[in-house]
């Protein structure tokens, strides 16, 4: 058989997982109930920074049924991280851990209480008692990096967990050639990941001896290693099983209830419960990190960005988490998808005792995008030019080098998107390589006011700056005759997006048989092996090509009369590179997606209120393996970014959130969400992505906070450069500009 005979791929085929999800049959991590099962509960730390001298459990060990309560001595190897083991699994004295008895922010467990129910769990865990020291504290990240702020960690001086540079070209020949200058500082907020499911699992033994943790998250053989790593148990002893996932966004990237239902089932040889509520998800678990950037860019007057300085800084909350890389990604993301000569950024991650901060869908794109395509369209605005017609003039194309001194990957298709999606948006060519913008209409309600924006951007498929990239797949044909099964054992999370719809679509073209003769395993360390992370726009690219592989070589033994036929492959893409600590030259990724965002916003000058008419967003997408769940993630990523943009306030006092409820954080809802999202699905295939597929589930979310900044400003006059645009905010500006008084 070859893949010809049966064509699945770019088709629209119902997701694989629809039917059990939408009848409720699909069971996720709190539907999951073994008999004789114990619930769990966590005791948080009450100080933002503080010294843990002792923990007094005897009021809670001694209500009844209360099982067992655990601390930092109970622990084996008392630490996890998924970039850098820094944080104390539970704190307090008598961890061999040095620095595991401080805590150093709001998130930090001190205690682990284990009951015959979640009632008597919660309970005993208000009766701990806790001594502290009180050390002092710091919130801000730009005064965490004074030399005489408090040091939250003894081995990162100056609180800086990391600091990346760019220096390309000359930056004094650079701003000599520059007839217009722009500068601007922009400010981007927290975000919480508000996913359907909060927190939850089920740790117990397997009929194996193993310890098994049943839950949520985005690779199951990271959470493994981090339990087997904290457990001081070798990764084999431990099994880590995903079944459904309410969502993840970046948000289950990090450790939550992992490691301690392991450490609970380990000990107890019982099987432990734990479900968050909603208040404890959006407190303890990391949000998407703040950043201040400020900005400063030269052109000619023929339009040509000769120029770009940038200071990025992000809140990298108490602990690394993923800090490195997403500031790395902001880095090369604060210049845009533009060739500019000369180029100065310095991007930090600096410590606080704020909330942690970490993994979300963008990943430091978005922030980078906001300052850049703010920069291009204040450029456009000072020069007198189309906003299209100036990226046009200075868009990366084949050939060009990256801000890192280093060319794009084969396959730039960043002009042709910003083309596509001006057209699609009512603009015009016009003779020169002009552009000419669509009419707006005006309201016919004085107090509201309309306005076009537009922005671009491109994002890293896969994991970038050297970090080790790969993923195994095994495919099993099964038949007499003719092959009549395809196994594909692959441990690519689903997480909603649809991938494992996607991966069947590949196995069944691949292996030239139609969709219904595959089957998955998924999602279990026993089951399969590593797939890597379901992030970095990277799964689609990543299981495609091991997917394929796999049954190139399983159909060799078919051909050659081997039964059952079983191959597995392990995928590896072109080496990246880190960036230089000095001049940050880098081959940073092997491959991109690229999108384009034209928006059209309706202002209510009198509340502040700015409401998304339309949204026509570009994606070089490679090849829509499923075209529909490529629509599905466009609007998914505008919605999700117009609540970063203009809805989603985090508000925090000292390093405690006060609005942990989804009554007083607000996020789209059907009222709130475009009147149009037009997906423009474009398909230039990666020379390297399966079939041409290139990852695309980041892509959409980047730019379109910058297009709406330029629509409001187009509508009001009046740039704002700090999200999210909150009613408050804008009448606050609007005020202070005169408008909207009546």
């Amino acid at each position: 058989m070859t893949a010809d005979k049966t064509m699945v791929i770019g088709q629209n085929v119902k997701r694989i997982d629809a039917l059990g999800k939408v009848t409720g049959e699909t069971p996720y991590p709190g539907d999951i109930d073994l008999e004789g099962q114990l619930w769990l509960k966590l005791r948080f730390s009450d100080r933002a920074h503080a010294r843990v001298l002792a923990v007094d459990t005897s009021r809670a060990a001694a209500l009844p049924g209360v099982v067992r309560i655990f601390t930092a001595p109970d622990v084996p190897q008392n630490e996890y991280g998924l970039g850098i083991k820094d944080q104390p699994v539970l704190v307090g004295p008598g961890s061999q851990i040095a620095g595991a008895d401080v805590v150093r922010c709001y998130a930090d467990c001190i205690a682990v209480v284990v009951a015959e129910n979640e009632a008597i769990a919660a309970q005993a865990a208000k009766l701990i008692d806790v001594t502290y020291e009180d050390l002092p504290a710091v919130f801000d990240p730009e005064a965490a990096m004074q030399p005489d702020a408090p040091q939250i960690h003894a081995n990162r001086p100056g609180n800086i967990l990391c600091h990346y540079k760019i220096r390309k070209g000359d930056m004094a020949a650079g701003w000599a050639q520059a007839d217009v200058i722009v500068e601007g500082e922009y400010r981007t907020g927290y975000q919480e990941h508000a996913y359907l499911q909060p927190e939850a699992g089920l740790g117990y033994i397997d009929e194996q001896g193993r310890v098994a943790v049943i839950v949520g998250g985005q690779w199951v053989h990271e959470d493994q290693e981090q339990i087997a790593h904290a457990l001081n148990l070798p990764e084999e002893q431990v099994r880590v099983i995903y079944p459904a996932i309410g969502g993840a966004f970046g948000g289950r990237e990090d450790m939550s209830v992992q490691i301690v239902l392991a450490l609970a089932a380990w000990k107890l040889r019982r099987p432990v419960k734990v479900i968050w509520s909603r208040e404890e998800s959006i407190l303890y678990h990391h949000k998407r990190h703040p950043t201040v950037i400020r900005a400063r860019w030269g052109a000619t007057k023929a339009g040509k960005i000769v120029a770009a300085e940038a200071t990025v800084i992000g809140d990298a909350g108490a602990y690394s988490y993923t800090t490195p890389k997403v500031m790395g990604n902001a880095n090369l993301c604060a210049t845009g998808p533009y060739e500019i000569p000369n180029i100065q950024i310095d991007t930090y991650g600096a410590h606080t005792n704020n909330l942690l901060t970490g993994a979300f869908r963008g990943f430091g794109g978005p922030q980078g995008a906001f300052a850049a395509e703010g920069q291009m369209n204040k450029l456009a605005e000072a020069l007198g030019m189309d906003p299209v017609a100036l990226r046009e003039k200075n868009v990366l194309r084949e050939g060009s080098l990256l801000s890192v001194g280093t060319p794009l990957p084969p396959g730039v298709s960043m002009a042709q998107v910003i083309e596509q999606c001006a057209r699609e948006s009512g603009w015009t060519p016009a003779a020169g390589g002009a552009w000419q913008r669509p009419a707006v209409q005006p309201p016919a309600d004085a107090a509201r006011r309309r306005g076009i924006g537009f922005a671009a951007g491109f994002k890293n498929v896969g994991f970038s700056f050297g970090f080790p990239e790969q993923s195994w797949a095994t495919v099993e044909l099964r038949g007499d005759t003719n092959i009549q099964e395809v196994i594909v054992r692959h441990a690519g999370a689903e997480v909603g997006q649809g991938t494992h719809t996607v991966m069947a679509q590949m196995a069944a073209q691949a292996v030239g048989v139609p969709l219904d003769c595959v089957r998955l395993i998924t999602q279990d360390t026993a089951e399969t092996l590593n797939s890597g992370s379901v992030s970095a726009s990277r799964m689609t690219f990543m299981a495609g090509n091991a997917i394929k592989g796999a049954a190139e070589k399983a159909l060799e033994l078919w051909n050659n009369e081997e039964r059952p036929a079983i191959a597995t492959y392990q995928y590896r893409p072109p080496r990246t590179t880190p960036y230089d600590p000095e001049t940050g030259r880098a081959e940073p990724n092997f491959a991109y997606g690229y999108v384009a965002e034209a928006v059209e916003v309706e202002v209510d000058v009198e509340t502040g209120h700015i409401h998304l008419v339309r949204v026509v967003c570009a994606d070089d997408v490679g090849r829509a393996v499923n075209p529909q769940l490529v629509q599905g993630q466009i609007e998914g990523a505008v919605v999700q970014a117009q609540g970063y943009a203009t809805m989603e306030n985090l508000l925090t006092q000292e390093g405690r959130i006060l609005n942990p409820y989804l009554s007083t954080y607000l996020i789209p809802t059907v009222l709130d969400v475009p009147d149009e999202v037009k997906s423009v699905i474009l398909e230039y295939a990666d020379p390297i992505g399966p079939w041409g597929a290139r990852g695309m589930g980041e892509m959409p979310y980047l730019p379109l906070a910058a297009a709406i900044t330029a629509a409001v400003k187009d509508a009001t006059g009046i740039w704002m450069d700090s999200i999210p645009l909150t009613p408050e905010r804008v009448v606050a500006a609007l005020r202070e500009h005169g408008i909207g008084i009546f």
